[in-house]
């Protein structure tokens, strides 16, 4: 596990959006794994630059999603299919078929779960995973637990997760309470890994990432098994650090 410090989010925008770039122009055919949440936001928006000023082509890209909403469609605005095509997808040159996200309009759970899980493995592992920090450290919507779960599942969501979600919809009652998620087995079989993490709110969470134990109740600590991991954090998030 390698840490990156930076002194403030655009920085961590910056560094990782050219770490992803990075990996596009060495293998143009590059998977992307990509997260949502407000902690890629910048990192899309520099990629979104590089290609308007001609230096990445996405054309022969393929992506993968984490996660998604059960119950919304993609032209739901607090879907994860609406955030990525806002942000990232109708903005650059990618085939819109090579997009992936969990489809989260399909009721059965079972049904969404094994088809996602056959496309990911048809597809193999991606090249680079992009990932956020969940307060509680969770990573996609795989929730504190007793168990890591393995590959795409659906999960209920934790009432820390509905609260910080909350934001983004009219009212709480409002905020889907299960999602469609890549399991941990699958994040751990990406090539590489990127983390970006800002905020002194994610300061304590982050330091149990990288140096607490590794357990289901803090997912985000079987990071610290994988063998090309590089966490990107400001030095906000990094303040409860020892070193």
């Amino acid at each position: 596990m390698q840490i990156c410090k930076v002194k403030n989010y655009q920085e961590l925008s910056r560094k990782a959006a050219n770490l992803i770039a990075a990996q596009i122009i060495l293998k143009p055919d590059s998977v992307l794994g990509l997260a949502t949440g407000s902690s890629p936001v910048g990192t899309y928006e520099h990629l979104v630059e590089m290609y308007e000023n001609g230096d990445l082509d996405f054309s022969q890209v393929t992506t993968v999603n984490l996660d998604e909403y059960k119950g919304l469609a993609g032209s739901d605005e607090q879907s994860y299919r609406y955030f990525m095509n806002t942000h990232l997808f109708h903005k650059i040159n990618i085939n819109h078929a090579n997009t992936y996200v969990p489809n989260g309009t399909e009721p059965d759970a079972e049904k969404a779960c094994q088809a996602y899980n056959e496309l990911l493995h048809k597809i193999g592992p991606a090249d680079i995973q992009i990932l956020g920090l969940g307060h509680d450290g969770h990573i996609g919507f795989n929730e504190p637990s007793d168990h890591f779960e393995n590959e795409t599942h659906c999960v209920d969501l934790t009432e820390t997760t509905i609260q910080a979600n909350k934001r983004f919809f009219d009212s709480e009652k409002d905020v889907p309470k299960q999602a469609y998620t890549m399991g941990i087995g699958t994040i751990m079989r990406c090539r590489k890994i990127l983390v970006v993490v800002n905020g002194k709110d994610k300061a304590e969470i982050l330091k149990q990432v990288i140096q607490g134990p590794v357990t289901p109740e803090v997912p985000g600590s079987i990071l610290q098994f994988h063998p090309d991991c590089t966490i990107i954090a400001d030095e906000d998030a990094l303040s409860a650090m020892d070193f």
